[in-house]
């Protein structure tokens, strides 16, 4: 599970099985009592469990500051 980043207590990571046909680029985040799977084109919620719409407006606007962070990552680990 490659970490892209921590912010805030967050990890931000993808798995490496990420299933075949791989899905589209996207992020889990993780923190104690909550995850969460943002789709980055658009930047959007795909699942979360225990975290509140505050949080995840949030950690959406962190992924989106670092939307080309992830992506860059994202192809530099699955080599697309």
């Amino acid at each position: 599970m490659p970490t892209v980043f921590h912010h805030a207590g967050f990890r931000f990571f993808f798995y490496s099985n990420e299933g075949e046909p791989r899905e589209p680029v996207h992020i889990h985040v993780v923190k104690v009592g909550g995850e969460a799977k943002f789709w980055l084109k658009p930047v959007r919620v795909a699942r979360s469990n225990g975290l509140d719409a505050r949080t995840l407006r949030a950690l959406a606007r962190i992924i989106a500051e670092r939307s080309r962070l992830i992506e860059d990552a994202w192809h530099d680990h699955f080599g697309h």
